[in-house]
């Protein structure tokens, strides 16, 4: 019998529909046999709202609970995990809620407004002994998966440079001004909201790679360019240089204004190179060039490419699955190591670039 998951969704945009979408795919349409997913409860900040979500994505499945405030869904004693969609800085106050009333998480990027407030997250999950994880869906993606083989191996050598950008043109001079993008109050701006992708495909090219040896990063260079509607950040630029144990350089990119750059996520190795389809939350192939020897010519390409059933959001909520069956608090593939060097590198690089939330955003100050 295959473990089911029953979960509590707490916000109904877009990108919970997307995750409450994948949850009602079939497991066996991806070979997935050991565990399965159940929605059991919604909330939002009205039942008629919460109820809409249901009755639209979920098939107005009866059995779906839909309450009024999310307080309800952590109280909801069918409820096993939490996923939290709302905006970034809403997150820190949502999980430590859903924390506290028993539930294990799975918390949208950006993790939190701050690495403070993620430590905290993570210390009171390990207390509550309960499962805890960013949402990097992209992580547990089958591309990435073998990507991750085939970089690993050995033939293409030890990584060098790596090239990532994510960046969409949001109109936001037609957006009004508390827009998630452009108000500081709900960590607006590209970073947060864009800059997990660029940083995720540094984490797993860079940190993740064996020569590593799970080292972190030595030196962390952001600028950024504010916007001029709101004091949010437009486009921001941060290298992330990883050099005690490799000589390695991530330098990364995203943008609110521009439409993403053509070449997605390019792996430089010493004998090839891997280049990545956009988009670089859900690429569709990538393709590996072999050289001749080092920086030498390119001798013979290959390109993998990959579909399934669904959007891809399956694949992280099999992970949280698995974990929780397992008794498991954090997963082996995106440890909480992961997530807090990201939100620091994240906060080094706003502190650099002078973006700083209004005063009462961040909930634990970020000198603890």
């Amino acid at each position: 019998m295959a473990f089911e998951l029953r979960w509590g969704i707490i916000s109904t945009g877009r990108i919970a529909m997307e995750f409450v979408k994948d949850l009602l795919v079939d497991p066996a349409s991806r070979d997935v046999t050991d565990v399965a997913h159940k929605v059991v409860a919604v909330g939002s900040r009205s039942t008629e709202s919460a109820q809409k979500f249901i009755d639209a994505y979920i098939n107005g499945d009866n059995n779906v609970k839909a309450y009024g405030s999310y307080a309800e869904v952590f109280a909801d004693k069918n409820v096993d995990a939490v996923y939290i969609g709302t905006p970034h800085t809403l997150h820190y106050e949502n999980a430590v809620e859903a924390l506290n009333a028993g539930k294990h998480v799975l918390c949208e990027k950006a993790t939190t407004s701050n690495a403070a407030e993620t430590k905290s997250l993570i210390k009171l999950a390990k207390e509550k002994k309960l499962f805890f994880m960013e949402a990097l869906w992209t992580r547990f993606h089958p591309l990435t998966l073998e990507l991750k083989k085939i970089a690993e191996e050995g033939t293409l050598g030890d990584p060098v440079v790596l090239h990532a950008d994510l960046s969409a043109d949001f109109h936001i001079e037609d957006k009004p001004l508390n827009h998630r993008m452009l108000d500081p109050k709900l960590g607006g701006g590209a970073l947060l909201d864009l800059g997990p992708y660029p940083m995720f495909w540094a984490m797993l090219a860079l940190y993740e790679h064996p020569s590593n040896k799970n080292a972190r990063p030595t030196s962390v260079t952001g600028s950024i360019l504010k916007s001029t509607i709101t004091d949010v950040d437009a486009s921001t630029s941060w290298t992330v240089n990883f050099t005690e144990h490799l000589k390695a350089q991530a330098i990364l990119s995203c943008s609110m204004i521009a439409q993403t750059a053509h070449f997605g996520a390019v792996i430089r190795y010493k004998k090839g190179n891997i280049k990545v389809a956009t988009p670089i939350f859900r690429p569709p192939s990538f393709t590996v060039e072999y050289f001749d020897g080092p920086g030498g010519n390119v001798v013979r390409e290959e390109t993998r490419s990959f579909s399934y059933v669904g959007g891809g959001w399956h694949f992280e909520a099999d992970e949280v699955a698995r974990c929780i069956k397992a008794g498991k608090i954090e997963s082996d593939l995106w440890t909480h190591e992961k997530t807090i060097i990201i939100m620091e590198t994240f906060d080094e690089v706003r502190r650099q670039g002078k973006y700083v939330l209004p005063e009462g955003v961040e909930k634990v100050d970020r000198v603890q």
